[in-house]
């Protein structure tokens, strides 16, 4: 059975409404990306304390850590970052988290990304290391403008890497911005990594982020090969029909359900019991 997760801060910087909604809809986990307009790696001590508080009472799960680790410069320095990421591996355990999302570094504009695998592996490995040691299974997103925004170049990282603390979070809009064809080549490269799906379609050209299935992501057939294939994983909302930034997106809780009823018709039609 597929489980059904989703951004809170996609719908509301209040964790309440954030619950309140899922709830609604029938979704049961959320992936933390942001409370209270405070990214995941600057909440405090206390606020941490009244999420585990708050998801407690709902008998919610948090599915990921949704975090920024991986999204600064290659070049940048990375000491602070690692100081950041033992801060959400923290809060992983803290909220009984089993993945942690992360990205490849964003790579100068215009230089070949061949340049920078090295560095890029090093840093990756780093952070492998660091969460195999702490029990956490940390998630690659296919994000625009990092090393790993190809699937050929995703394959790469986790197949040299090959730790089982490293998987692939698929997200199909993310390649069609980068002029991807996610389904059937992507698809078939990188299933044998794929753990978690992120739910967003998008448009050639505009780049435009819509519900699943209204795109060029192929979602329908992307959820059909992964039902055959026995994908049983969460497949999180992450909808940004509002709001696409860099770090951040919003939908409000209107269109976060469009996005929903739209991902779970898909579903249906395929014939995927979810919960």
């Amino acid at each position: 059975m597929w489980r059904l997760t989703g951004f809170g801060d996609e719908i509301d910087p209040d964790p309440v409404t954030q619950l309140d909604t899922l709830a609604s809809l029938g979704i049961r986990h959320l992936e933390l990306r942001g409370a209270w307009e405070t990214n995941v790696t600057r909440l405090s001590d206390a606020q941490v304390d009244h999420l585990r508080t708050l998801l407690r009472e709902r008998r919610f799960g948090v599915s990921a850590i949704a975090s920024p680790i991986g999204k600064i410069a290659i070049g940048d320095d990375f000491a602070p970052h690692l100081a950041d990421f033992q801060r959400v591996l923290d809060l992983a355990h803290h909220l009984e988290a089993p993945f942690v999302r992360i990205f490849s570094f964003f790579i100068p504009a215009g230089d070949n990304p061949a340049i920078h695998r090295d560095a890029v592996l090093d840093r990756l490995g780093r952070l492998v290391n660091v969460a195999a040691d702490r029990g956490i299974t940390l998630l690659h997103e296919n994000e625009k403008g990092i090393y790993g925004d190809t699937p050929e170049r995703c394959h790469d990282l986790l197949t040299t890497i090959a730790a089982p603390h490293l998987r692939a979070a698929w997200d199909a809009a993310n390649f069609v911005q980068c002029q991807v064809r996610p389904f059937p080549d992507g698809y078939e490269l990188l299933r044998p990594e794929i753990a978690y799906l992120h739910v967003k379609d998008a448009r050639f050209g505009s780049g435009e982020v819509v519900p699943a299935g209204q795109g060029d992501g192929a979602l329908p057939e992307t959820i059909a090969a992964l039902h055959a294939s026995g994908f049983d994983g969460f497949c999180s909302l992450e909808p940004h029909l509002s709001v696409a930034g860099a770090f951040t997106g919003y939908s409000g809780p209107t269109r976060f359900r469009q996005a929903t009823t739209a991902f779970i018709d898909l579903l249906q039609a395929e014939g995927i019991a979810w919960s």
